[in-house]
Parts: C-alpha cells; structure tokens; sequence
C-alpha cells in the first residue's frame, strides 16, 4: 500500500509540474496507482468515475452553471451596482464599497465567482478607472469580493462537499455560509477603507429615500430569486436540484422577456457555454472521485490523520496546520478537485477533534476562495487582471491587505464555531 500511495502521489505531482490539466492529472495518477494496486484500473477507474458523477444533487450544477451564464449577460449586474451604490456609495471610496457588495449580491445569486468577476468588474473597474482609483487596486477589490459569492448560498461547491461527505445536509451547507461570506465581505470593506483614506478616494454623492427605493424596486426581482431558492429549500417545497431548474426558468423570464437583455438567438451560445463548464466540472468529480477511491484503498486518509494527531494533541494548531496546507493546495489546485481529494482526508481529523462537518465544509471553502486569487491557478485574479487591463505582477503587492483579511476570516471561522452554526441551528438544519 506504501508503493500505490508513492505512485499515486509522484505521478499526480510530476504531472502537474509538467503543467498538464488537472483532470488529466488526476485520472492519470490514478490509473497508475490502481495498476499498482493489482487491479484493471480500465475497468475500477472506469467504474468509479461514473459513479462519482452518478449522483442526483449534481444535477444542480448545470442548472446552477446555466442560471449564472443567464444572470451575467441579463442585465442583473448593472441594476445591483445602482442598488448599492445608492447603499454605501457615500461614503469615502464609495465605489469600492459599492464594487464589494454588489459582488457578494451577483455572487451569491448567480453561484459564480468567476461570473461576479467579469458580469461587476466589466463595469466597475472602468468605472473605478474613470474617477481615479488605482487600476491594480480595482483589479484587488473585484477579485477578492467576487469569491464571496461561493460562500452566500446558493454555491455549486457546497453542493460538491456536500456529495464528498456524504451525509451532509445541502440546506445546512447554504444556511451555514451566509455569516462567513458576510463577514470576508466586511473584512474586504475594511481594506477597502484603508486604502480610501490613505489614497484619499472620493465619496459619492448620497442617495435619497426616493433613490435608494427606486433602484431597490429596479433590483428586486433579482434579489428575489435568492428568497425563492433558498426559502424553497428550507421549506420543503423542492430539493436543491429543483430550486436550481427554477432559477433556470426563472433567470430566462427576467433576463429574456423581462430585462430584455438576452436575444434568444443567442440562447445556443449560452447553452454550449453551460455544456463546457459543466462537462469541466463533471470530468474533475468523475476523476477525483476516483483519486479518492485509491488513496482511500491506500489508506493515504488514516495515515495522514495518524500524522496530524502525532504533531500535536493541541486542536488550534492541528487546524492551523490543515489551513495551511490547504492554503498551499489552493494555489495550484482548482476548487472542485481540491474539495473532492482533502474531504475524505481532513474531514475524520476534525470530527475526532470535535468539529462539525458542516462547519469544517465552510472552512474547506473559505480556504479555496483565497486559491482562486492567488497565482498560479486563481481563475479569478486571471479573470481580474484581464477584465482590467493589468498584469498579476502589478496586482499582486495590492492584494497583500486582501489575502490577509481573507485570512481573518478564515481563522474567525475556523475557531469560532457559531459563524458557521448559529444559523442552521436556528432552522433546525443541525444537531
């Protein structure tokens, strides 16, 4: 078992290196490690693959990945940034607030921080341009705001951890990630402010009643299709699949008849872009499930708990060590894969420390957020820098104030329990 986990771990390490697709990378580390194993990895790999993907809460990602491609090309960006902006734009730096919230909005209602970035930053960081903020600063705000959307439910990725746990209620997932993505956003307005008063950044002008009810009115039916999805779900009325074919049907009312900004001629474009994404995703679940299948037969998860609980018998710096290991893993590892492969690693440490499964999910994405903003895999500050004409090496030093606000975060989340539970409690989601 020593040599199929020393296979499976150098091939899937030497493959990255030579920079193939992570998928790829997976599937290949396993086929060699099972053939290692004894078994016809033709035939296991195979297998495993389909039922990783054999699995009806998934089916909520296409709808969820089509709803997002609707939301973000349907107008619902532009009517949340004049909601905002008559929210927070007063205040000194305005437009970052105004940048920040509006990404936890679009984020949360379309499910993507990879959407947040280019549906809000395709018209706030020339916005920001434009009234003398600091391109590379903008570029910061957008990216690191933007990952929010992955904590506020809905989110694709809960639902991915919650099929990689197991018995982990997707209700729970979503109610638990509303004061953690709440909570990144006030600590990035926190940054935010800091670079406002230091650099001196203007308010904008406040807004009145009247404006700020006008431009609620224009948002509302946008902000609604949060209420209808998430009380859906707690209300029994449809289970997390079904409330993500109605934000299909729902974002193609409002985006297509209603806004108008959608043709149905463009509709197959929009259509093969979902099939993309989707077939992405589901060939890196397909293939990390069965990574997680070999390492579990290799028993990699035991001894990787044995070794963490031998490092020390304190909880606070046996937490601190997974997050710092799965900080490393976000920067060269997409979410998706990231959640499927170190679930069924990290996930029986913490529960034999005490910490819940649904708590200890939220943490596992709070910490492949910041992934998505660091190089060389973060799909987002890719998306930032080129929606903002800059460069990585220009925004990197920027986002220093960010990933460390992140991290706060992370850590308020990792050690103070009710942020991640107080709210499924309450509804009864949690024991």
């Amino acid at each position: 078992m020593e040599m199929t986990a020393f296979i499976l771990v150098t091939v899937f390490a030497l493959l990255l290196i030579m920079n193939v697709p992570i998928a790829v990378s997976i599937a290949l580390a396993s086929f060699a490690a099972i053939l290692v194993e004894g078994s016809d990895p033709s035939i296991v790999l195979a297998g495993k693959m389909v039922s990783g993907v054999n699995s009806f809460a998934l089916l909520a990602i296409p709808f969820f990945v089509f709803s997002g491609h609707l939301m973000g090309k349907g107008g619902m960006a532009r009517r949340l940034i004049d909601f905002a902006g008559t929210l927070v734009g007063f205040l000194p730096g305005g437009l970052a607030y105004v940048n920040t919230l509006t990404c936890m909005l679009f984020g949360s209602i379309s499910g993507s921080a990879s959407a947040a970035v280019s549906s809000v930053g395709g018209f706030m960081i020339p916005e920001m341009n434009r009234k003398g903020y600091n391109r590379e600063f903008n570029v910061a705000v957008t990216t690191t705001a933007a990952t929010t959307g992955l904590m506020i439910p809905p989110s694709n990725i809960m639902i991915v951890y919650s099929v990689a746990a197991g018995s982990v209620s997707i209700a729970a997932m979503f109610m638990a990630g509303i004061l953690p993505g709440v909570l990144t956003g006030l600590f990035i307005m926190l940054v935010c402010g800091y670079f406002a008063l230091k650099k001196k950044y203007k308010a904008e002008p406040r807004s009145s009643i009247k404006e700020i009810l006008v431009a609620f009115k224009q948002a509302f039916l946008s902000l609604f299709l949060i209420v209808i999805v998430i009380g859906g779900i707690l209300k029994g009325i449809f289970t997390a699949t079904e409330a993500a074919a109605f934000a299909v049907v729902y974002a193609f009312i409002l985006s297509v008849v209603i806004y108008r900004e959608i043709k149905l001629r463009q509709m197959p474009q929009i259509m093969l872009e979902t099939g993309v994404t989707t077939a992405i995703v589901m060939l890196l679940i397909g293939a990390s499930t069965g990574m997680s299948w070999i390492m579990t037969m290799a028993n990699i998860p035991q001894t990787v708990s044995a070794a963490l609980i031998a490092l020390s018998d304190n909880p606070i710096v046996i937490l601190l060590t997974i997050n710092l290991l799965l900080l490393i893993v976000g920067t060269f590892m997409d979410m998706t894969p990231a959640v499927l492969i170190f679930t069924p690693i990290f996930l029986p440490v913490v529960t034999a420390l005490g910490m819940h499964e649904v708590q200890f999910g939220i943490m596992l994405i709070v910490n492949l957020c910041i992934g998505l903003c660091t190089p060389p895999v973060g799909t987002c500050l890719f998306i930032g820098c080129g929606v903002g004409k800059t460069s990585i090496a220009k925004v990197s030093p920027i986002m220093i104030p960010f990933f460390i606000a992140m991290i706060a975060a992370l850590l308020c989340v990792t050690y103070i329990e009710s942020i991640t539970l107080w709210l499924p409690r309450l509804l009864n989601l949690v024991d």
